[in-house]
């Protein structure tokens, strides 16, 4: 595949014409196409994305009833906006969306992105409650606009000199690797949950203020953490008993990521609202914060808008997304495809001493790394092996509060030979990586 010289040229000015916020995540490779689970570098390379964009093309790149979806509509329209007019696709999306989301979840306000379908939900619980306090979890992350900002602590660097002026409240996020011995992780982090609300409310906060309560059912950006089944019940069952609304953000474990449609249908939870993005619409904008129609009644017009939303392009993409992941049956796929990976890694883990642990649910796959000798989390490793992996034709990606996680998100339509050649380039990084260490 050949490459202009001014596009090369670009790349190298990248620096100059893009925010070091945009230019500088790992690991800025220069791309001219990409296609299933491949992406093709403008150094004429072709690369294995573990990362299917950072869980968002769960169909794969560019599948081709999603691009012939976007062409049809194009021809019809470009943009909305819907409100000011009306139209198929859009309509079409939200009848579709309804038979998969949970039970009643039904009623869609639509975005572009996932932060503000945290903003949304946000929004809604409070006008709706009229309460002032939300209580979100150290380690989540919900976006980077103020108002998601405000219950995001994945990294402390997101919030610095921009602490929101509202007060929000963080509990702890259960790590099941931190349970003490001798106590089984369910009856221990849901007996926590207790505690830790019970000592929130007694000395910082009434239930009465609190709006919602918004969690990540399987942690994304803060390393994904796989929280046991029953804390996510009892946090259902606290929610329940003070009339608080729980949020599930379900950005990054949404559309098959767990294995199901959704993490709420995995954990057996429901939640009043959900915030989804990321695999909705194979790549194009789109987010929808999603509550039964009795919720979204009482969210009544003007308190909430959007020019973009709702895209036309991006629904059509949504739609066909849909119907790829139904006929090709991604959500098995995606279980089975997961269980093996983590059986291959599980075996990898008792081979080398730099793998703190291994974790996920469906193809969302958390590999911890830590220093061989001090067992420290050590992000510097993950990078190393990150640029071996990438080097030889493969794309990780990390995540946890010091890095120290190396993220497995590959597309939906991932096979065996393919998680086979990606486990095979990281194992040799890994390696190399534990050779050079050594005294």
């Amino acid at each position: 595949m050949k490459t202009t010289q001014s596009w090369l040229q670009l790349v190298r000015e990248r620096g100059r014409l893009l925010a070091p916020s945009m230019a500088k995540d790992h690991p800025n490779l220069p791309v001219v196409k990409a296609e299933g689970c491949y992406y093709y570098g403008a150094d004429g390379k072709k690369y294995l994305d573990f990362t299917s964009g950072i869980a968002v093309e769960n169909v794969g790149h560019r599948h081709p009833k999603v691009v012939a979806a976007v062409k049809a509509e194009a021809d019809q329209l470009l943009h909305g906006p819907s409100g000011v007019i009306i139209y198929e696709s859009i309509l079409r999306l939200a009848e579709e969306l309804g038979k998969i989301t949970p039970d009643d979840l039904n009623c869609f306000f639509f975005a572009n992105s996932g932060t503000e379908a945290i903003e949304g939900a946000i929004k809604l619980a409070k006008y709706v409650t009229q309460r002032p306090y939300v209580i979100s979890f150290l380690g989540c992350f919900h976006g980077r606009t103020i108002g998601s900002l405000s219950v995001s602590t994945s990294k402390s660097k997101y919030r610095r000199f921009l602490q929101p002026s509202w007060l929000t409240y963080q509990l702890p996020y259960p790590n099941v690797r931190q349970t003490p011995r001798d106590m089984e992780p369910d009856v221990y982090w849901a007996d926590k949950l207790e505690d830790d609300f019970a000592t929130l409310f007694k000395h910082q906060i009434s239930p009465d203020e609190v709006a919602c309560v918004i969690v990540e059912p399987v942690q994304g950006e803060g390393g994904y953490v796989v929280p046991p089944c029953r804390w996510l019940r009892r946090l259902r069952e606290i929610c329940d008993r003070y009339d608080i609304l729980l949020i599930f953000d379900e950005v990054q474990t949404g559309f098959g990521r767990t294995g199901e449609w959704f993490a709420a249908q995995t954990f057996g939870v429901k939640p009043d609202i959900m915030a989804i993005a990321k695999g909705i619409a194979a790549g194009l904008p789109l987010s929808a914060t999603v509550a039964s129609e009795k919720l979204m009644k009482q969210w009544p017009l003007g308190t909430h808008g959007t020019t973009f939303g709702g895209n036309p392009l991006a629904c059509a993409a949504a739609l066909a997304s849909l119907k790829v992941m139904k006929e090709e049956q991604l959500l098995d796929n995606a279980k089975q495809m997961g269980h093996y990976a983590l059986q291959k890694l599980r075996h990898m883990q008792e081979k080398y001493s730099s793998i703190a642990d291994v974790r996920g649910i469906g193809l969302m796959i958390g590999i911890e790394i830590q220093d061989p000798v001090s067992g420290q989390p050590d992000g510097k490793r993950v990078l190393n092996i990150l640029n071996r992996a990438l080097q030889s034709g493969v794309l990780f990606y990390l995540c946890g509060n010091a890095g120290e996680v190396i993220r497995m998100m590959p597309p939906l339509t991932i096979n065996r030979q393919q998680i086979d050649e990606g486990l095979r380039v990281l194992e040799e990084a890994i390696t190399a990586c534990e050779v050079r260490s050594e005294p």
